[in-house]
């Protein structure tokens, strides 16, 4: 069964959590039961799929060991080869199942949501070398963060600290009628976004694009477009749903999307589109990078470093969703972008050649539109598939 893929997983759902909201209305706790639920749920998304049930159970065994593992170690040490062979080892799972497919091996290490599993995981590691976790977790709390069913699939990535501060507190019925009201307010919401504006989009403007453009140019320039509006209501519906759930569940999932259509430059598109990602990969990658790269004095131009770690940060940012030549050419072009933006920046703060005011916030937010739907446009692969 795919999450929030058909009508009968909220069905199903609806009928799994209504203990949950009977719970939470009489301000008892439900802790123990949204682990039973989770454990339901997992089995009915996988259970389709034997092997990737196995590749789950083995890849959450290799992360948990490797984690409290780490965790117990780094009370001890602080060695920066353990730290990166802890990294790396964390990581093969994902490489093994991304590279699969072009080293023509079977892919037996795979299953939905191996990304977002892995990502958790690896921060884990991060911020207990950092000192950010210092004690040992209980199993079954680390079990429910990881595997969390709301957000197995595609996110949006919570982090550990935040989760555990949700798990732990206790919620009066007053404050988790709040809950309930926002987690319902969510899923209508995704269903708004997904199922009706996502699908009438594809339905009626991407399927039918044929019938409705007259040339090359028009039909490509319609699909770009269409594909960019579509791509953002049906993922952005899905993380709301996967939001809404874990309101009901007492987890303030964080927030995916920021209305990134109205971002007045490429920076500001990434703190608004898939921001849970486009943090993790801030924090994890790119921050790490520059701090590295200061502490080893290798350069000393500051302008370059973050050059440097934006161009790192998005080619990996383009490899991760996969080999396709359509995904590594969006990789560069928003590290091109990035780039590009990064040094405008720092020149106009010298030289104010773009004021700040009402008409260039407006300029500033329709170029940035086009070259955000420019990007889907690359990323979506059609110019390869249709012709340009």
């Amino acid at each position: 069964m795919t999450p929030y893929g058909s009508f009968l997983f909220f069905i199903i759902t609806a009928i799994l959590l209504a203990p949950t909201v009977i719970l939470g209305l009489n301000g008892k706790q439900f802790r123990t039961y949204n682990l039973f639920v989770t454990l339901i749920f997992l089995a009915l998304i996988f259970s389709s799929n034997l092997r990737e049930t196995y590749a789950l159970i083995f890849f959450t065994i290799w992360q948990v060991l490797l984690i409290k593992g780490y965790i117990a170690y780094r009370k001890k040490a602080n060695s920066g080869v353990v730290f990166c062979l802890a990294v790396i080892l964390s990581l093969i799972p994902l490489l093994i199942s991304k590279l699969s497919p072009y080293l023509f091996i079977q892919n037996l290490w795979g299953f939905l949501g191996i990304s977002y599993l892995t990502f958790k995981g690896v921060q884990m590691i991060m911020e207990t070398r950092d000192g950010l976790i210092k004690n040992q977790i209980p199993i079954v709390r680390l079990l429910y963060f990881i595997l969390f069913f709301p957000t197995i699939s595609s996110g949006p990535i919570d982090r550990y600290r935040r989760f555990e501060k949700d798990v732990n507190e206790d919620i009066p019925c007053e404050r988790y009628k709040l809950f309930l009201y926002e987690g319902i307010n969510n899923i209508f919401l995704g269903f708004l976004y997904k199922f009706i504006i996502g699908y009438s989009i594809n339905h009626y403007i991407i399927v039918k694009l044929g019938l409705i453009t007259h040339s090359a140019f028009q039909h490509h320039l319609f699909y770009m477009y269409a594909y960019s509006f579509y791509l953002f209501f049906d993922f952005a519906g899905y993380s709301a749903f996967a939001i809404g759930i874990s309101y009901i569940m007492g987890v303030k999932t964080p927030e995916n999307f920021n209305k990134p259509f109205i971002s007045r430059n490429i920076k500001d598109f990434w703190n608004r589109w898939h921001m849970t990602l486009s943090f993790w990969f801030r924090d994890y990658v790119f921050m790490r990078f520059v701090y590295w790269i200061h502490k080893k004095k290798w350069i000393k131009n500051r302008q370059i470093i973050s050059n440097s770690g934006y161009i790192l940060l998005f080619l990996l940012m383009g490899f991760w969703h996969g080999l396709e030549i359509q995904y590594i050419l969006y990789g560069i072009y928003h590290a091109l972008l990035m780039v590009v933006y990064n040094s405008f920046e720092q020149v106009n703060k010298r030289r104010k050649w773009w004021p700040q005011n009402k008409f260039t916030h407006i300029v500033s937010v329709v170029i940035t539109f086009h070259l955000i739907c420019f990007g889907f446009y690359i990323f979506s692969g059609y110019f390869i598939h249709k012709g340009v």
